[in-house]
């Protein structure tokens, strides 16, 4: 089903007649220097207005899905009444339903438009952690967790969409570099901002922990409420472009695409592309769907797990556990700094798995070697290492699958579901790293590294997949989708 309309060419509509080329970093033509420097420029501005909120909201995503980590170390299990068994079954219902709602919370993200809907998210999960810090037992962790997790699982994949409607796909990468690393961020900064919140002490009735529910749930909500007043809903209402840089910004984005000039093009090139449950279905059983969820599903379980034993092996160097949260901070801070370097080459040679062969065999030694040594300061220095290979193929994983999916429906779907399936890993973290394996946790290092492995596989065999596509949509053999205008067409290119 053709759900896309026809615009014509940048060459069309030059009518100075001047020769164009093709910004090999960006995919869209330029005419001149001059064009140069006005796409240098709605870059900037477009940057400057989205991503320190999208790095904002997702921060506050992992602070509030996290900081029950830090009321555990403050005796919440004793205050409400419950065991370690019942605190793992508290975590995993919190990935349950925020698994649940990551595909319905995009595919009505476009008709209710993102500059409500991602705030209206935040603002909800902002007053659903408040809850958590009035919460007395079993029952109510377990409820407070699982509205929680439904809140929380509409913002990445509604983040991931809504940037690869402001952003050509040769620029997605370096967008979801800068705000991914505010969750790396967040582990250091999540446990110096709990320990600062406890020491309100007893206060109202409500003891330290409880305060770090209700002051950072405050503050998602002044984020949320923020972020409404700020994003803009697409490039045609961007307040911060001029009527000018918006007609250019929104071209180079059409220009991001299949022209669509063949026989199967639409006659009414601006009609909206309306819902359709067929493009849904091809989401859903697309290869590179599943290639590249699978793989982040393994990132992820390495990922969501890496902070379980970190102030361990830091305390087994001989710092107190207060120190043990400020030296944290320094295996988080370079991987931040790398991961937004490795997102920029990315973008720069318009690669994305092929990058990720690089990076996560970096994460794949850091496993190897702390599996099998018990120096606690050589423990440490891999732990360099694996923070860096994991957080750095993110960037390159999300974008990748947006990249390779056209038609706002089909993109919205694989994106959702790509999360989906990755944030399954969450289970696999709850429970690979037990407290009567610690101190060393081999087998839980052991559990992660097999998985890189996997994910490395399934990497190449999606780098594969996608060169054959080319090769042949190349030789004609996807001649049929011609005038398509969505990832099947001739004309658009599948990233490797």
């Amino acid at each position: 089903m053709n759900t896309h309309h026809d615009e014509k060419p940048l060459e069309e509509m030059d009518e100075g007649g001047e020769e164009k080329s093709i910004d090999a970093q960006n995919g869209v033509a330029v005419t001149s220097d001059g064009d140069k420097v006005l796409t240098r420029r709605i870059l900037l501005k477009l940057d400057l207005q989205i991503i320190p909120i999208m790095a904002l909201l997702f921060l506050c995503s992992f602070l509030d899905r996290t900081n029950v980590g830090n009321a555990k170390v403050y005796n919440m299990e004793a205050d409400i009444h419950i065991t370690d068994h019942q605190y793992d079954t508290g975590l995993v219902v919190y990935y349950a339903t925020y698994i649940a709602s990551e595909l319905p919370s995009n595919l009505v993200l476009k008709r209710v438009s993102p500059k409500i809907w991602l705030p209206f998210l935040t603002i909800i999960w902002g007053i659903i952690t408040m809850c958590l810090g009035f919460v007395r037992n079993y029952a109510g962790l377990m409820t407070v967790r699982a509205f929680l997790g439904a809140a929380e699982g509409g913002l990445l994949p509604g983040i991931v969409l809504y940037l690869s409607g402001m952003y050509t796909r040769g620029e997605m990468a370096f967008r979801i570099g800068l705000f991914y690393t505010s969750a790396s961020l967040s582990g250091s900064f999540g446990g110096l901002l709990a320990r600062g919140l406890h020491e309100i002490g007893t206060r109202s009735g409500l003891t330290g922990w409880r305060w770090i529910f209700i002051i950072e749930g405050l503050l998602t909500v002044v984020v949320g409420f923020t972020a409404y007043f700020i994003l803009p809903n697409n490039l045609h209402t961007a307040g911060c472009l001029s009527p000018e840089e918006r007609i250019f910004a929104q071209q180079r984005l059409l220009n991001d695409r299949p022209t669509g000039l063949g026989h199967n093009s639409r006659e009414h090139e601006h009609e909206p592309e309306r819902f359709a449950w067929s493009e849904v279905r091809r989401g859903i059983f697309s290869i590179q769907l599943w290639l590249t969820a699978t793989a982040y599903f393994a990132i992820l379980a390495g990922l969501y797990s890496f902070g379980l034993f970190l102030p361990t092996i830091i305390v087994g160097m001989g710092y107190t556990p207060n120190e043990a949260q400020l030296w944290s901070v320094i295996p988080y801070a370079v991987a931040a700094v790398l991961t937004v370097f490795v997102a920029i080459v990315s973008d720069k040679l318009r690669l994305r798995g092929v990058i990720m062969l690089f990076t996560l065999p970096v994460a794949i030694i850091g496993y190897a070697v702390i599996s099998n040594v018990s120096n606690n300061r050589i423990k440490y220095g891999m732990t360099f290492l694996m923070a860096t290979g994991m957080y750095a193929s993110v960037p390159c994983v999300l974008g990748w699958n947006s990249n390779n999916s056209a038609g706002h429906y089909k993109r919205a779907t694989t994106t959702a579901m790509q999360l989906a399936i990755a944030n399954s890993g969450g289970f696999v973290a709850a429970f690979i790293y037990p407290k009567k394996q610690g101190p060393e946790y081999k087998r839980g290092h052991s559990v992660v590294l097999g998985l890189l492995v996997f994910a490395w596989f399934m990497v190449l065999l999606n780098v594969l997949y996608c060169r054959k596509i080319n090769r042949d949509k190349a030789t004609g053999k996807h001649d049929k989708f011609i005038g398509y205008r969505d990832d099947r067409d001739p004309e658009f290119v599948m990233v490797l």
